[in-house]
């Protein structure tokens, strides 16, 4: 296949590395877009992608980031405002800073990463921005691929991770509420897989695509299924959703937390996929089951 040449804003990230080395596999020439683009000498071969420094807050080293780009991926996030960059600045204005100058600059297809759940007229800021970008991205960009991942999962994420550090450590594990959030997490490499393929074939529909796991579980079954494959017993404590958000207003001022009043927030509403929404299945990802990702996540731990 002729090579074409795809940005990726956030391209050193969670997932957006990973979409760097999946498109890298189908065949694309990638741009790695970042504010540190030194870091994608550290995670990708000599002269395996271009890196250039971008800053979705920054007009035009957006728009050169675009130059004579065929696709683009936003996969740019943010999870705790801190001094200018906030959820609006990142999620609602520079996701339409990146569809504008897509549009103005003949990018023939974009992605824009969203999230399951996303919603505009919610009360959290943090859902809130997501859902008023993906509008904002399609006022910019008609065209535009929403794709929204469920929670995403892998051996080094912050939320198996801390999941599997607890059952581990603790005889008693505190759940959200009493656990029955209904969650569908999905490998970040799967994710990174579709996007992979919406950009590398016609997509079966230009609008949304909800990429979520194999297996739905209540927040409590997911843990318990974590305890059971590292052989470890727990006794599962529900913690109402106020203690929660108290904990998480003071852990918001400690550095690298993992608990902000936006995943309080999360967590109190189901992450699935919508039953009429296409994703992995329809672009023929075959998803990874959870159970697989913890014994990647133990043996990395034991080698």
């Amino acid at each position: 296949m002729k090579k074409r040449l795809v940005t990726v804003f956030g391209g050193t990230g969670f997932l957006g590395r990973r979409v760097t080395r999946h498109l890298l596999a189908h065949g694309f020439d990638v741009r790695v877009a970042s504010r540190h683009p030194a870091r994608a000498d550290t995670l990708f071969a000599p002269a395996e992608v271009e890196a250039v420094k971008a800053d979705i807050h920054d007009e035009a080293s957006v728009a050169a980031a675009l130059e004579h780009a065929h696709g683009a991926v936003n996969a740019v996030s943010l999870y705790v405002e801190r001094g200018g960059a906030t959820f609006r600045s990142v999620h609602v204005e520079g996701a339409a800073r990146v569809a504008r100058n897509a549009r103005k600059g003949g990018i023939e297809r974009l992605i824009h990463v969203s999230g399951i759940g996303s919603d505009p007229a919610s009360s959290s800021d943090y859902i809130r921005a997501r859902g008023e970008g993906e509008i904002a991205v399609r006022e910019e960009f008609a065209d535009a691929i929403i794709v929204r991942p469920a929670v995403m999962i892998a051996p080094d994420d912050a939320f198996l991770t801390a999941i599997s550090n607890l059952v581990r450590r603790l005889p008693v594990y505190p759940l959200f509420g009493r656990g029955k959030t209904r969650l569908q997490p999905v490998h970040v490499e799967d994710v990174a897989e579709g996007i992979g393929r919406l950009l590398q074939a016609a997509p079966i529909d230009a609008g949304r695509y909800e990429f979520s796991g194999p297996r739905t579980y209540t927040y409590r079954e997911l843990v318990q299924s974590v305890a059971t494959e590292l052989g470890s017993t727990v006794r599962l404590v529900p913690v109402p959703f106020a203690l929660w958000r108290v904990a998480s207003i003071a852990g918001e001022w400690l550095p690298g937390t993992p608990l902000t009043r936006n995943q309080i927030a999360l967590m109190q509403r189901d992450n699935v996929a919508a039953p009429d929404a296409p994703g992995l299945p329809e672009l023929a990802v075959e998803r990874t089951p959870v159970e697989d990702v913890v014994r990647e996540m133990d043996g990395a731990r034991g080698a």
